[in-house]
């Protein structure tokens, strides 16, 4: 199990050249593959972990260079047409799946993940489809969640198309106009981190938030008269 984390930490920090090597290889069956990626991150809620910013970034980057097989204009087409059909299939199977959850049955679920979603929830109402689009892990998790709550399809879907096209055409943008940037092709592998940790910030704010919020009832809780 370790070793397989490393093997997809490194995928992922090294995807320009791993997506070098495969659009050299399978030339457009590479569009299939990325188009898979993004589907699963967004359509399934046991795979969080795939790559979302940095794969779209790395791929506008890509598509950038010259005599390389990949089109920008195809890439975000399809890949926002993955990113739009995954929330759908994660919202189709939250309302599936809601009574279970509900009930707590669903114990291969990651409970920290909903309770966070459920915070965006609260905060944001409806347009957290469109932020969490943005935010890793909460990403994964708003549309199953929308699905299970009360949310009517077709206001999500208004909020699932919007967010979808502002993700994908927003990262694929940066990479294709920053990407080869000479000082951040050169340190590919920091600007993926820096994209992760900056993606993850409002999650930590949140949970920052939360550890407060934790604090401060149990001090009131503790002073309050018996």
């Amino acid at each position: 199990m370790i070793q397989l984390v490393i093997q997809l930490v490194e995928f992922i920090l090294k995807f320009d050249e791993h997506l070098d090597s495969l659009a050299q290889a399978y030339g457009p069956w590479t569009y299939a593959l990325l188009f898979a990626i993004i589907f699963c991150e967004t359509g399934l809620v046991f795979t969080p972990i795939l790559p979302g910013d940095s794969l779209l970034f790395a791929v506008g980057a890509f598509c950038a260079r010259p005599n390389q097989p990949l089109d920008i204009v195809t890439a975000t087409l399809l890949m926002t047409i993955a990113a739009v059909l995954g929330d759908t299939a994660n919202y189709h199977i939250g309302k599936l799946l809601g009574p279970s959850v509900l009930a707590g049955k669903l114990h291969w679920l990651n409970q920290k993940h909903l309770d966070r979603t459920h915070r965006f929830f609260e905060k944001y109402g409806g347009k957290t489809i469109i932020i969490a689009r943005f935010v890793p892990i909460v990403r994964t998790f708003a549309p199953f969640v929308a699905g299970v709550g009360t949310m009517s399809y077709a206001k999500f879907l208004t909020y699932n198309v919007i967010g979808g096209v502002a993700w994908v055409v927003g990262c694929l943008q940066a990479g294709y106009w920053l990407g080869n940037i000479p000082v951040i092709r050169d340190h590919f592998e920091l600007v993926v981190l820096i994209i992760v940790a900056i993606s993850l910030l409002p999650a930590a704010w949140e949970l920052a938030l939360v550890r407060i919020w934790k604090k401060q009832d149990a001090a009131a809780e503790t002073s309050r008269p018996l």
